[in-house]
């Protein structure tokens, strides 16, 4: 790191040599391969964007200018050179950096992103601060082209115009979102990044003139036919017709050629779209090659950490299951939203190419389209992430829930998800799901729940969510039996018995409580019963008030917001029983009011007190508060 370990501030990048730049960006590339092996993280987008990094931060100052990124993916080159070199190896780990721009984290981060399509909305808005404020400063936001296609960007671009202000949008076009973009705007862009017709024309004309007598005159008359010109040598251009200022085609890795139309943007007075064109995975032969593969790398495993040979990912387990209903009945349609590879349906679009549709980064009209499939008949099953569901809920309230329409929503990564962090913990589905009339929301703890909830979500002709965890699914946990179902409702099982105490989970959380009881019963105390509840909206209110009648402690465990959560509602239903008995004091186990960083699972899971300690914990503490008041009655006796 001959360079790089040089810099010690980004301004220092101005005074640097052409052969001095190429050997940083060369630097870049392998310090951040070097890192991302090991931790994990994104790794193509971020080595396709080192020049335009380099460019950004020799023509703006972020301690001033705003530079905004899209999503993040792209974002590690600058990290490193914006202060945070040293504690780069720290990426996407406990109290490391984030994986995403994060503004608590540096001063140069100016907006918190890991969502797509935030940033020309963001910019607009900074840009209107700084005019309010009379401010001098510039605004850049760096998209996708990926990103550029969902609505929200759409809504920005719409409203450029009328903002009435100057900003720089820098559209970094590598024909991809994590697999190849997809749509009809998809390929507008590719056709504008191969159009070099009108730029050759345009270098052809001015050089043609410099050398004749009175050639600046010719060229000045030349430039009135400018847009005429356009017009017959370039594609039709959505930016132009949209009153956007559009510049490009440029290569994304020259960084002369990029520092050139920076400077010109920085003397514009109106709203521009550059366009560069850059490599995903660039300098890195495997991530050029591969670069789906390559968007999202897992972190290294210890040499003795083998994969299961019998196991498979809730993925894929889910996307099986589905599979199996597609060859039962042709209605069953698959949707994504530029998740296939993600949500492992590659199975499926293959063998049904014709049933599945993936919309590109476009969550709200995946959900309903999915609607209006439904109303006409057929049988879709969404996947969705968890997090990215936040981005439907409109739909899934208005076009889905309030129709009654008979969709599948199979929502992938719930739950606490590790090293992305904040930005995509699936946290929040079972708070604001659980409110939504008409929805079942269930959460299977096996592969054989699972597929019997997809069996189910035929059957019912209404909505349905199965929610499943990352990481490896369980094949069969605690079977003696298959699903039972009650008026085509997910009952509570109780997989354990017990007395006094009740553990009660459901999704990945059963297998916290049958341990737990393993523990408490090794610890030579009362074995508390364990009850799956299976279907957390509607809650089996019949069955979840016996337990409440049965015993003196019940705990809850969920991966998800205590408020608002399964185990407040527990709580809520032992007061209204107060009147008429005695109830179980109710103890939720979830996760508190914050927002989750980045770490592994477990280290989350420790920091919001979802563990195995403090379940058994929180089992002693009631004993021992029992056989306290159990001596104190006796001694008055």
């Amino acid at each position: 790191m001959a360079v790089l370990e040089h810099v010690k501030h980004y301004s220092e990048l101005k005074g640097f040599s052409k052969d001095n730049l190429e050997t940083l960006a060369a630097e870049l590339r392998e310090y951040i391969v070097s890192v991302v092996l090991k931790n994990g993280g994104h790794m193509a987008s971020s080595l396709g964007a080192v020049e335009l990094i380099l460019a950004l931060l020799r023509s703006f100052d972020p301690e001033d200018d705003k530079i905004l990124f899209d999503v993040g993916h792209q974002a590690y080159a600058y990290k490193i050179l914006t202060g945070r070199r040293d504690r780069f190896p720290t990426l996407r780990q406990w109290g490391g950096i984030s994986g995403f721009p994060k503004r608590s984290e540096s001063p140069y981060d100016h907006f918190d992103v890991g969502h797509s399509s935030t940033s020309l909305s963001a910019a607009l808005g900074y840009a209107k601060a700084r005019d309010v404020l009379g401010g001098k400063n510039h605004v850049v936001a760096v998209i996708g082209d990926a990103s550029l296609l969902n609505g929200l960007a759409f809504e920005a671009l719409n409203y450029t115009k009328d903002s009435n202000t100057k900003v720089i949008y820098i559209l970094n076009d590598n024909a991809m979102s994590i697999s190849p973009r997809v749509g009809g705007f998809a390929t507008h862009l590719a056709r504008l990044s191969s159009s070099t017709a009108y730029n050759s024309l345009k270098k052809a004309i001015k050089d043609s003139c410099s050398s004749l007598p009175k050639g600046q005159a010719l060229e000045n008359a030349l430039g009135k036919l400018k847009d005429h010109i356009k017009s017959i040598v370039k594609p039709i251009n959505i930016f132009d017709e949209m009153d956007i200022n559009y510049w490009g085609p440029f290569d994304g890795h020259n960084i002369e050629e990029i520092e050139n139309v920076l400077e010109l943007a920085k003397k514009y007075d109106k709203p521009v779209l550059i366009h560069l064109v850059t490599v995903k995975g660039k300098g890195y032969d495997k991530a050029e090659q591969e670069p789906t593969k390559y968007h999202g790398v897992p972190p290294q495993k210890p040499e003795d950490t083998l994969p299961n040979p019998h196991t498979r990912s809730w993925s894929e387990a889910a996307s099986s299951a589905v599979c199996d209903l597609a060859e039962r009945d042709d209605r069953v349609v698959c949707l994504t939203a530029a998740m296939k590879c993600g949500s492992k349906l590659d199975e499926f679009a293959s063998r049904f190419p014709d049933r599945f549709f993936d919309v590109g980064i476009a969550e709200g009209h995946m959900l309903t389209m999915a609607a209006g499939m439904a109303a006409g008949g057929l049988r879709p099953v969404v996947f969705i992430y968890s997090t990215f569901l936040q981005r439907a809920m409109d739909q899934l309230v208005h076009d889905i829930a309030m129709q009654n329409l008979p969709v599948i929503v199979a929502v992938d990564r719930s739950g606490i998800i590790g090293d992305d962090g904040e930005t995509h913990q699936g946290l929040l589905d079972i708070t604001w799901s659980r409110s939504v009339p008409n929805l079942v929301v269930t959460a299977p703890r096996d592969e054989i729940g699972l597929s019997a909830l997809f069996d189910l979500g035929l059957r019912r002709n209404a909505p349905l969510m199965i929610r499943f965890p990352r990481g490896e699914a369980i094949p069969s946990l605690c079977r003696s039996r298959g699903e039972v179902f009650l008026n085509d409702l997910p009952i509570p099982e109780t997989l354990e018995k017990g007395s006094e105490c009740a553990l009660l989970g459901y999704g990945k959380t059963v297998e916290l409580m049958l341990e737990a009881r393993e523990q408490i019963m090794r610890n030579g105390d009362v074995p508390p019963a364990v009850v799956d509840l299976k279907c957390v909206k509607p809650l089996c209110v019949t069955v979840v008030e016996e337990i409440l009648k049965n015993n003196e402690l019940v705990i809850v465990a969920e991966e998800g917001y205590k408020e608002g959560g399964v185990g407040e509602a527990i709580a809520t239903l032992a007061e209204k029983l107060r009147s008429t008995c005695r109830p179980a004091r109710v103890v939720p186990l979830g996760i508190p009011d914050i927002f989750v960083p980045q770490g592994t699972v477990a280290e989350q899971a420790e920091f919001c007190g979802l563990t195995l300690h403090k379940v058994v914990t929180v089992y002693e503490e009631y004993q021992k508060r029992a056989r306290r008041q159990s001596s104190g009655i006796q001694g008055v006796r």
